[in-house]
């Protein structure tokens, strides 16, 4: 196979197969785009965005309010100015999410402008969905043609994952549309005239910096990972000479410093008493979650994650829910391999290919650079993916499916164009009969589903792939074959998304396919959706649901949404190493949380099992769990939620004051406060175990008349003791026991209530 140079994209002809003399009048301009593009080109991105949009936009509220932990947060600041600034939890301000506020203020902002509701938490992620199909067209077009932006848009499109978090409200769509956007950017750069210091380039530079701060107030240092990728592209490729570029990245790191800074800045000099306490932080500091629990915990274990030992043993603990066990095939295995692996194996041999054809190609080869950007980005957050031992969930993966798709267009492209020297035509058959190949390995994982759909794909490749083989004057021929390649490594990742978005999905930890949230923990999509939200959570009901059984974990009586994460996770945990506040609502935190027995800061609880007892409550749900030694149902141990009451809902509604209600976590808090509309604070965060507030700073605010009513859910008997021993009582306990000691308890449907208005005589 002999390699051939492409020059910058800027000053590449146009091949002869697009030649069109005619001249075009502004209305052709306008739906054909520009003589440089094929006539197809743009009514082709038209009809994928259309397309795009109809598939995200459709039924959006099948899944009610998706994650109730980010939907009552998002209803906060469609209340509070000061609740948007700082992503609280309640429009009271008492504790914020565990995560940064940049995906909340959107939410939050489409509520106040079009009326709070599922369908305003919901149509900004759709949106962010649309715009990240059309951007990331757009910069595969610039070095890989637009047939290349084309595959590469319907492939992001056609990812589950992506069709999972665009039609939710974790924070992963907005981080996802962000680094897309810094991709483009960053690609704009690269094609930018001018070697000074100040020019064009270091304006995409800079813009490319602002959108890694934007996903860094998003999900924090998830963000960085497509780092080293967008600065070795521009180091390679751009124009000027090696100072000129190092100096230009310099300039967008000062940039990126300032983009995603600026907010840690703020919050850090705030005075703590004039804002909400930092939820899944240790010490009300939002530079300590940065850097620990959502930091170098989430690489290493600790800091709330389960991690920190042996990678199979934190693995193996968390079970399919969480990533598995850490290795190389990570991204191949259980539910992360249907939510975004589809394309990978054909994309990485594509890379391989790809950059052996431009191996003696000049510096600033275009199509090498476009190999560079999104072979790195494929490569640096699939790594980082297969090995960080805290939390990490299957949806996660939503950040690696625009680079698998945009690596696979550009390899497949670049070795089309080479088609007349067999090795490339060989390369491409082995592409396309690996990927239907493992199309078959994953349809076969849900094998009563479209039993026939894996044997078309097989042997749609298999037809393909032959056809491709021999070297043929009749164009139409290869194309055809070509085609039906396209079709059979699109049928199944396609299907998966289109069944992933006609079922409902709840929780912190959603996922993909005919039924993915049971084989995460929860029921199938499609089944009875349960009280609190239309789908059920991670092993236990939606948040603010019944408990039912399985719900799993340790919780401070009362009942906190999980047990020991900071916001995510059981027992002592954090948000992101269990159930988590990403996690089914009810089940498991929205983003992970520990297991039970998984200490603050990552060290074993005294509550803990056995090592080898340890397994995580989404991977084995239910009463069982505590014969084994695992995390508890949500009997007489596990945490209990709130259940709808038209009762109790109504009292809450109808009570003026700061906070409304209080109750133990958001678990319950959650769902309260969006059924009622009323502010309602979730002591202890997420998971009920950070300690905001003390006790002491609740009955300041009781004695203040700011908290009209205490509600914990019943439960059904005594709490056997911990192996063990008992440890010291979180501030949730405390602030339960005195309350029961004080006030008098109210039975309505499945709550227990006191009215903090009429201490007990």
């Amino acid at each position: 196979m002999t390699a051939t140079a492409s020059a910058p994209a800027a000053a590449r002809p146009r091949p002869a197969r697009w030649a069109d003399t005619r001249p075009r009048t502004w209305t052709d301009r306008l739906i054909f785009g520009p003589i440089t593009q094929p006539r197809w080109a743009r009514p082709g991105v038209f009809a994928l965005l259309g397309a795009t949009a109809l598939l995200y936009l459709w039924n959006l509220t099948v899944s009610g309010w998706g994650n109730e932990y980010y939907a009552a947060a998002a209803q906060a600041g469609a209340r509070s100015w000061r609740a948007l600034l700082f992503g609280s939890h309640d429009a009271g301000n008492a504790i914020t999410v565990d995560k940064p506020p940049a995906a909340l203020w959107l939410m939050g902002l489409s509520g106040r402008l079009f009326g709070f509701g599922e369908f305003s938490v919901l149509v900004p992620q759709a949106l962010l969905g649309v715009g990240s199909v059309a951007l990331l067209c757009a910069a595969v077009r610039r070095w890989a043609g637009p047939g290349a932006g084309l595959i590469a848009g319907a492939a992001l499109a056609a990812t589950p994952v992506a069709a999972l978090m665009f039609r939710y409200d974790n924070p992963d769509a907005l981080l996802t549309f962000t680094l897309v956007a810094a991709a483009y950017c960053t690609v704009r750069a690269v094609d930018a005239d001018g070697t000074r210091w100040w020019s064009g380039s270091t304006g995409w530079l800079v813009l490319a910096a602002v959108g890694v701060g934007v996903g860094f107030l998003t999900k924090m240092l998830q963000a960085f990972l497509v780092l080293p990728a967008f600065g070795l592209v521009f180091l390679v490729a751009a124009a000027g000479g090696f100072g000129s570029r190092v100096g230009k990245l310099v300039t967008a790191l000062v940039a990126l410093i300032v983009a995603g800074g600026w907010y840690v800045l703020l919050v850090e000099l705030w005075p703590a008493r004039d804002r909400p306490y930092i939820g899944g932080s240790t010490n009300n500091s939002l530079w300590e979650l940065t850097l620990g629990y959502n930091g170098l915990g989430r690489l290493l274990g600790g800091h709330g994650n389960p991690g920190g030992q042996s990678a199979p043993a934190a693995g193996a603990r968390v079970g399919g829910a969480f990533g598995g066990d850490t290795g190389i095939t990570r991204l191949l295995r259980d539910l992360m391999a249907t939510e975004v692996s589809w394309l990978l194996p054909a994309a990485l041999i594509g890379l391989v290919a790809g950059l052996w054809t431009t191996r003696r190609a000049p510096r600033t080869d275009r199509a090498r650079a476009a190999l560079i950007l999104w072979g790195g980005w494929v490569l640096g957050t699939g790594l980082v993916f297969s090995y960080m031992s805290g939390v990490i969930h299957p949806y996660y993966t939503v950040a690696l499916a625009p680079g698998v798709a945009a690596l696979a267009a550009v390899s497949v492209t670049r070795l089309w164009e080479l088609r007349a020297a067999v090795s490339a035509r060989m390369i491409l058959a082995v592409m396309i009969v690996v990927t239907g190949v493992w199309a078959f390995v994953l349809l076969d994982r849900t094998p009563e589903w479209l039993p026939w759909l894996r044997w078309s794909i097989v042997i749609g490749a298999i037809v393909a792939a032959v056809g491709l083989l021999p070297r043929t004057r009749r164009a139409v021929l290869p194309a055809i074959f070509a085609a039906v390649g396209l079709i059979a490594g699109f049928a199944g990742t396609a299907s998966y998304t289109v069944v992933t978005t006609t079922h409902p999905h709840s929780g912190g930890i959603p996922a993909s396919g005919p039924r993915g949230d049971a084989l995460a923990g929860g029921p199938p999509p499609g089944g009875s959706p349960s009280p609190g939200a239309r789908g059920d959570t991670m092993g236990g009901p939606p948040s603010g649901g019944s408990p039912g059984p399985g719900a799993g974990g340790d919780v401070p009586s009362g009942g906190g949404p999980d047990t020991g994460a900071r916001g995510e996770a059981p027992s002592g945990g954090s948000p992101d190493t269990g159930p988590s506040r990403d996690a089914p609502s009810g089940g498991a935190p929205p983003d992970g949380s520990p297991t039970a027995g998984q200490g603050r800061a990552g060290e074993p609880a005294a509550d803990a099992p056995p090592a080898g007892q340890r397994m995580s409550r989404e991977a084995n749900p239910g009463p069982a769990a505590a014969a084994t030694g695992g995390p508890p149902g949500p009997g007489p141990d596990g945490p209990p939620g709130i259940g709808p009451d038209t009762e109790l809902e109504a009292m809450v509604r109808a009570c003026d004051r700061r906070w409304s209600a209080a109750t133990i976590g958001s678990f319950g808090a959650s769902g309260l406060e969006l059924r009622s509309g009323a502010s309602v604070m979730a002591i202890g965060g997420f998971s009920g175990r950070d300690d905001a507030p003390t006790l002491e700073e609740f009955r300041a605010h009781v004695a203040a008349g700011d908290i009209g009513y205490f509600v914990t859910a019943r439960r059904s008997g005594p709490r056997p003791p911990r192996p063990g021993g008992e440890r010291e009582k979180s501030t949730g306990q405390q602030i339960e026991e005195w309350v029961s000691a004080h006030y008098t308890p109210r039975t309505i449907g499945d709550a227990t209530v006191y009215d903090l208005t009429a201490p007990t005589p």
